[in-house]
């Protein structure tokens, strides 16, 4: 395969920033494995990112799914040396670059045959929020007069309120003595999660790449979050950042359009790279980060918010253990998004009516951990279709040799 010299690109490309962005702060001392679109394989690699460099580890692990099956993934990542296919720099510039030249690498979402599932409602105030678009009804003008009643109501600081809970259970009783109980309530402070499919398998987009959000929609956000790599055993082996692209008027309307509001073409980022569990980064460390979220639009618009994963009301292994378990399997295991405490309230073109998308924003999501994973939205009928599935994975597999 030819290879760009670093001279190629520049130290400081475009909207979707730098290498050292990118990947977490700490990177020389994390365990990260990504997938890149292989111009000369024409399909998918797995790949380790280590010192600044993408190795190919498809002659190993021809997907990731079996990098994350292993029983300890990242003492074997560590070990593993590969093929180099450039510098990590190059590839990400690569990815992003208008003019792509697809006769070299770029980046993929950093997972391939795993589910990829969501969470909602996992924190207080995005719990409210769904309550404010159940009444409004998809009416983004109504917002504003609803959130100011719906919290009058309400009356308690649900942070720390345990879901299924002796005390919940009170609270849902007083609630719906008082008219304010909504569906949205039941799967915030009930017993069952909401736990739904984000996409189709291979769907998910990377970082560097577009987003998309229906042409038809007025009143939609991007969710920053925090995903969770779970092996098919229930055993969760990783992290990711994620953006779970919503449509607030479509899901407004009626619950039962979830599915519109939530998996739609290229609606769906993971990235830029999974970072497996080691003695430096695991669970008890996911419960403690915070995720920021920027939003930059071409109108001049700005905005700057964080998510603490402190402040979930439920916590990530119980969300796992609803998932998956001898009630619901996953035999190529999944990726589980956790949710987020983003309330798009900020008012972007007129008071009252909050925040929605413009073509054009560019989406940071960070963490020093996991590092940044950019998008920049677009209409999801303009942004490239999803055109290789399960069935294309597996001949481009038995065509190199890999199966």
């Amino acid at each position: 395969m030819s290879q760009a010299s670093p001279e190629a690109y520049p130290a400081e490309v475009d909207w979707f920033g730098t290498a050292a962005d990118a990947l977490p702060d700490d990177a020389e001392d994390s365990v990260l494995i990504g997938r890149i679109w292989d111009p000369v394989a024409e399909g998918p690699s797995p790949v380790v990112v280590r010192d600044g460099d993408v190795f190919d580890i498809s002659a190993d692990f021809p997907t990731i799914r079996d990098v994350c099956e292993l029983p300890e993934p990242a003492a074997v990542v560590s070990r593993l040396d590969g093929r180099r296919v450039g510098g990590f720099r190059e590839v990400l510039a690569n990815t992003g670059a208008a003019d792509r030249d697809r006769t070299r690498p770029w980046l993929l979402a950093p997972v391939d045959l795993q589910a990829l599932k969501a969470a909602g409602v996992t924190f207080a105030v995005s719990m409210i929020e769904r309550i404010i678009e159940e009444r409004a009804r998809g009416d983004l003008l109504l917002a504003a007069d609803i959130r100011q009643r719906i919290l009058t109501g309400l009356g308690a600081d649900l942070h720390g309120l345990a879901p299924g809970s002796e005390e919940a259970t009170r609270l849902k009783s007083l609630l719906v003595a008082e008219g304010i109980w909504s569906q949205y309530l039941e799967v915030g402070i009930g017993p069952d999660a909401e736990i739904f499919t984000k996409g189709q398998i291979l769907s998910a987009m990377g970082t560097a790449v577009p987003v998309g959000v229906l042409a038809a929609s007025t009143w939609n956000n991007p969710e920053p979050e925090v995903a969770l790599i779970v092996q098919s055993s229930g055993r969760i082996v990783g992290a990711t950042l994620g953006n779970d692209v919503n449509l607030r008027d479509v899901e407004g309307r009626s619950a039962l359009l979830l599915p519109r509001a939530k998996d739609n073409n290229a609606s769906c980022a993971l990235g830029p790279v999974i970072r497996l569990f080691d003695e430096r980064f695991d669970l008890e460390q996911v419960r403690g980060l915070v995720v920021g979220l920027e939003i930059e639009g071409v109108d001049g618009f700005r905005l700057e918010t964080v998510s603490e994963m402190a402040r979930m009301s439920r916590d990530p292994e119980a969300l796992v253990r609803q998932m998956i378990g001898p009630h619901h399997h996953y035999p190529d295991g999944a990726v589980l998004m956790l949710g987020t405490m983003f309330a798009p309230i900020q008012d972007r073109d007129r008071p009252g009516e909050g925040f929605t998308h413009k073509v054009g924003d560019i989406v940071r999501i960070s963490s020093p951990a996991l590092g940044t994973l950019v998008n920049r939205v677009r209409h999801a009928e303009e942004c490239e279709p999803w055109d290789f599935g399960v069935r294309d994975l597996m001949g481009n597999l038995v065509k190199r040799g890999l199966l």
